[in-house]
């Protein structure tokens, strides 16, 4: 979420395409570990009606994440070096650490102003995406080696996600309020939707079937609801918690019943039901509510409050604040991730130029860790799962 304004018009350019140097083969053997829609699931594991069309069904009921828990890792991502990768949206580069020490031990450039960290569909690429316009894109990395390719110049990716089928990426053109859809393999743009009335687009989750789309409208204090398959909008949601509302990270649960929305001027999280048809409540967490995260058990979330310097832990079963963890001597938690195992919590500090790992057994501070210049959407590597939908963390 840019604490830079952003002008809600600008000028159409051509679009400047390239092959990925460091993406690995779609294909490739996952040994015994089930790759996406390889498996049929029992009656019991697809509760939530029919999926999205090419969508893999889930392996287990009551938990869209189950595929994801504590160090379930693929075959594909067993080889990956362990790192955490952190993109500086002011200096324009990615800093490596070592999870292991807390250790910076590399750097790269990450494009003009690089925000995020996202995983590919088959977990195979990290792209780092970079938003300035015009001149944005993204950076493959290669999570065997940590070595990032040539940068493919796209057009301001602020944010970047993948349908639930993998055909096809999705751009998030944050400053042209607009949706460009991409081939994945070859970076040659397919379609374009605009979105005049979701002012700042930004972050984005599925319903459990994969067919609805709630996405945050950052500027507009709104939420926008979209059909999967054709993008076309189903309703809107006005936000009447904060009249400036400040709608950000989108994540469903792990049981799939609801929606939840941080929101960093109304001070928490809005509740949305699992198809984004109602708003069903709101929850106080702390000043600059932020980003959301969910424990490998499924039973827990976690809340980053930028402004506050604190992460509200949620029970997802009440939905209920159950602590709150304080950062030592202040911070600004942002965006990332949790370990393979779920024991460490690795976030961005925005305002402080630094990242926290915190012990998720009690909010402990393991460390702080300086960076570049505006740390944002980091990403913690190799993650358990079988596809990424996109963003930092969003593996099912």
């Amino acid at each position: 979420m840019p604490s830079r304004a952003r002008t809600a018009t600008v000028l159409a350019a051509i679009l400047l395409t390239a092959p990925t140097a460091c993406t690995r083969t779609e294909a490739g053997d996952r040994g015994a570990d089930p790759s996406p829609g390889s498996r049929a699931p029992s009656a019991s594991a697809a509760p939530f009606g029919p999926l999205l069309a090419g969508m893999p069904p889930y392996l287990a009921a009551g938990n869209v994440y189950a595929s994801a828990g504590p160090n379930m890792l693929s075959q594909a991502v067993r080889g990956d070096r362990a790192l955490v990768y952190v993109p500086n949206t002011k200096s324009n580069d990615v800093w490596v650490i070592d999870p292991a020490t807390y250790k910076v031990v590399g750097k790269f450039p990450g494009g003009p102003e690089a925000q995020h960290v996202v995983p590919s569909y088959d977990l195979r690429t990290l792209y780092v995406a970079s938003s300035r316009v015009p001149d944005g894109g993204v950076v493959p990395v290669d999570p065997r080696t940590g070595r990032p390719g040539t940068f493919v110049n796209l057009r301001d990716v602020y944010n970047l996600y993948f349908t639930p089928d993998g055909r096809q990426a999705i751009v998030v053109a944050e400053a042209y309020q607009r949706l460009d859809l991409y081939d994945p393999r070859t970076w040659r743009r397919t379609r374009s939707v605009r979105f005049p009335q979701c002012g700042g687009i930004n972050h984005m989750d599925y319903s459990a079937d994969g067919r609805t789309m709630l996405w945050s409208c950052e500027f507009a204090n709104r939420m926008l609801v979209l059909d999967t398959a054709t993008l076309r909008e189903l309703r809107e949601f006005p936000l009447a918690r904060a009249s400036d509302g400040m709608p950000q990270d989108t994540r469903l649960t792990p049981d799939g019943r609801h929606f939840l929305v941080a929101d960093m001027h109304a001070d928490g999280v809005y509740v949305f039901d699992g198809q984004a048809t109602r708003q069903t409540g709101f929850i106080p967490t702390g000043r600059g509510a932020h980003g959301i995260y969910f424990s490998r058990d499924g039973r827990l979330g976690y809340v980053t409050n930028r402004d506050a310097g604190t992460i509200t832990v949620l029970d997802l079963a009440t939905l209920k604040p159950t602590t709150t963890w304080r950062i030592p001597g202040g911070g600004s938690p942002d965006m990332g991730g949790l370990s393979a195992d779920g024991r460490v919590l690795w976030l961005s500090g925005r305002y402080h130029d630094e990242v926290y790992a915190l012990s998720t057994a009690d909010g402990r501070l393991l460390a702080r860790i300086p960076v570049g210049r505006g740390p944002h959407g980091l990403t913690v590597w190799p993650q358990p799962g079988r596809y990424s939908l996109g963003h930092t963390a969003n593996i099912r």
